[in-house]
């Protein structure tokens, strides 16, 4: 049986797929694959494992001839058609918790990068600026005694609480259902969107991307932030409307921003590269070792299982 992988993974999973007696093939090229070598190498595969950068649409489902499963090398799945590839019987998987804690210390990591302004003083460094110690050089704001706010108490939005909590800051959270476990181990409180917004000094985002999500942080809203506000964003890009965003940074309603990933991702937008109180990264909240490295084998284990007829680990 064949699987197909849309980009080189951690080779401890191919070598895996393969000792199950699986003949697998990699797109060799360090970008994302075409559609047209996507639909020509997909064609009679029995399993395919694909980038969250890769579109699997009803266009590229139909290609397939006898495919069984999908397994997604994410945690997300919003570049897949699950429901058209649940019409034609093939199982959806994705890699939850294992980057929980990975994007979980990226979005502490930029929170106290954006209060402790630390790109703005590397950045005085570098040009010549650091001339001596100042009282009110580059000041910025501690954790403690702020209230963090959780947008989607999910797997990864509760890990970020729990380290802000550790930090010692108060707990807010926004979330359709109720957490128990924040409420009764960080204290949290849950409040409004609105509530969130307007009282907290530290917003992590934690949604996933859907219609209900879109522009979840727009115009509208915005301007409940507090001047001192600072927003960090691990999710996706879609989640806030960056012109919007851009427009309040300018105008310095906001004290900082900081982004992992971005609305119309690999493109980021060109003021905020301009801004000195914008902290950027490349979509790198799972970049660890651990973490990639169970992604790559919890999709492994997903297209092993269900090839060999048993129930797939972590289906959509």
């Amino acid at each position: 049986m064949k699987v197909y992988i849309t980009r080189k993974i951690q080779s401890k999973a191919i070598k895996y797929l393969r000792e199950n007696g699986l003949t697998v093939s990699v797109y060799k090229e360090d970008k994302p694959i075409p559609k047209n070598i996507l639909m020509k190498n997909v064609k009679n595969v029995d399993a395919l494992i694909p980038l969250l950068t890769d579109k699997i649409d009803k266009e590229v489902i139909d290609n397939m001839n006898k495919c069984k499963i999908i397994a997604c090398y994410a945690v997300g799945y919003e570049n897949i058609d699950v429901k058209y590839a649940k019409r034609k019987n093939i199982i959806v998987t994705n890699t939850p918790d294992v980057l929980t804690d990975s994007t979980a210390d990226l979005a502490m990591a930029l929170a106290l990068a954006c209060s402790r302004r630390l790109f703005e003083s590397r950045k005085l460094i570098d040009d010549g600026k650091f001339k001596h110690w100042k009282p009110d050089l580059l000041l910025g704001y501690e954790i403690k005694d702020k209230i963090f706010g959780i947008v989607g108490a999910g797997r990864i939005g509760e890990a970020t609480a729990k380290r802000a909590y550790a930090f010692g800051a108060k707990i807010f959270y926004y979330s359709r259902s109720v957490n128990m476990k924040m409420e009764k181990e960080l204290k949290a409180k849950k409040v409004s969107l609105n509530k969130l917004l307007e009282t907290s000094d530290f917003i992590s985002l934690h949604v996933p991307s859907n219609k209900e999500t879109y522009h979840l942080i727009n115009k509208d809203n915005l301007k409940l932030l507090k001047p001192n506000a600072i927003l960090i964003n691990t999710a996706r890009g879609n989640i806030v409307d960056e012109n919007e965003l851009v427009k309040f940074l300018k105008k310095g309603k906001m004290f900082s921003v900081g982004l992992d990933v971005y609305e119309h991702e690999p493109k980021i937008h060109h003021e905020l590269l301009k801004l000195k109180n914008v902290v950027l990264a490349p979509h790198i909240g799972s970049a660890t070792v651990e973490a990639r490295t169970a992604m790559a084998m919890l999709a492994s284990r997903n297209v092993v299982s269900v090839l060999n007829g048993k129930k797939p680990i972590t289906p959509v």
